[in-house]
């Protein structure tokens, strides 16, 4: 045991006079040294560190301060670095929407309810867009041309051959073909998700397309999605992609043709043109007396991109209580967990629900 250890000493007493006692390793580590004590004991050099601390303490203090400040309710430092910031709230529904980190402001978002005569469904909107006119014109003409047709068919619900989805499908095509048919002359590439949910007495019917999400809050607490997303590298996208000619590519995320981050939309004219990208909604109806229904969430993808469906009905259900039923705490929030993108929300409380009740 002993003889062992002697040689292991022998032995890095080799390594070190071999390695460490080398002239150019001491040359080096005088220089080292040398440099260590120039840079680290000038008063220059202490003064850049102490101004950098200072800097770090400084936005410290300035997170601390917003977060305080959206606690206390109060939002003035926080608007004030938005260009756009836009809410909404009446009655049972309340939007919070705001810019972001984006150099645009592209989210949009409708509600259009007849409370007192209940001539149609009332009709809740969340359109994202990316560049162009496309988000602007599926958000001033979609829901008024769905409200016509859904006036019409309330008065002869019994006799009509349509439904609550036969009319999303069509107008949702309807407007697509119109915004071809307007930006391909003024050559504007521009294109935008579109969610709609249709909310009757008994019935909830939500039409998608591209990436904006909705999930619903059931009486016993849990998070039922009422859409799912159009992306690219989804197994059923992805074939259709590949069996019209076209490609997806990895470019911060998946895209297709190495363009659009989503495998359908509205608008996008380059793309539609290739059929790679289509503008046909998944379309779910959910039973409002087998849910009894909470609350749902719409929101475009600035939102999903930081909170689970689970983690965001959690959230909002901690806070329905506040003035924007949470939709402004979860905007917010996302914002703070890094989120680069527009983030708008929308929550509807259901009229069955206890806390709609006592509005």
């Amino acid at each position: 045991m002993i003889e062992d250890t002697m040689t292991l000493l022998s032995l890095l007493g080799r390594i070190m006079r071999y390695f460490l006692l080398r002239p150019e390793t001491l040359f080096l580590l005088c220089i080292s040294l040398a440099l260590w004590s120039y840079f680290f004991h000038t008063d220059e050099v202490k003064t850049i560190v102490k101004s950098s601390r200072d800097a770090v303490k400084m936005v410290k203090g300035k997170v601390a301060e917003i977060m305080q400040n959206d606690r206390l309710g109060g939002l003035d430092v926080l608007d004030a670095e938005f260009s756009k910031t836009w809410e909404f709230k009446s009655h049972n529904v309340a939007v919070y929407s705001i810019q972001g980190r984006r150099d645009h402001m592209e989210d949009r978002f409708e509600v259009i309810t007849d409370l007192v005569n209940k001539t149609h469904p009332s009709i809740f909107g969340i359109f994202d867009g990316h560049g162009g006119e496309a988000t602007e014109y599926v958000k001033s003409r979609l829901p008024e041309v769905l409200k016509q047709h859904l006036q019409d068919y309330e008065k002869d619900k019994e006799n009509s051959v349509l439904s609550y989805q036969s009319i999303l499908e069509q107008q949702i095509l309807s407007i697509d073909r119109e915004m071809l048919e307007k930006l391909t002359v003024s050559y504007d590439e521009a294109g935008t998700t579109c969610l709609i949910a249709l909310l009757s007495d008994k019935e909830l019917t939500v039409a998608n397309v591209g990436d904006s999400r909705g999930v619903l809050c059931d009486k016993d607490g849990n998070a039922i999605p009422l859409s799912h997303d159009h992306k690219p590298y989804q197994l059923k996208e992805r074939k259709r992609i590949k069996r019209a000619g076209g490609f997806i590519s990895f470019n911060g995320s998946w895209r297709v043709q190495g363009i659009l981050a989503m495998s359908r939309s509205l608008g996008d004219y380059p793309l539609k043109n290739l059929n790679v990208v289509i503008p046909d909604p998944d379309i779910l109806s959910f039973d409002l007396d087998k849910l009894q229904p909470e609350f749902m969430i719409l929101a475009s993808d600035g939102l999903w991109d930081a909170f689970s469906n689970e983690e965001a009905v959690r959230f909002i259900k901690e806070r329905l209580d506040e003035p924007h039923f949470g939709a402004k705490s979860i905007v917010l929030q996302s914002f703070y967990r890094g989120c680069p993108d527009n983030i708008t929300v929308m929550v509807v409380k259901f009229r069955n629900s206890s806390r709609a009740e006592e509005q």
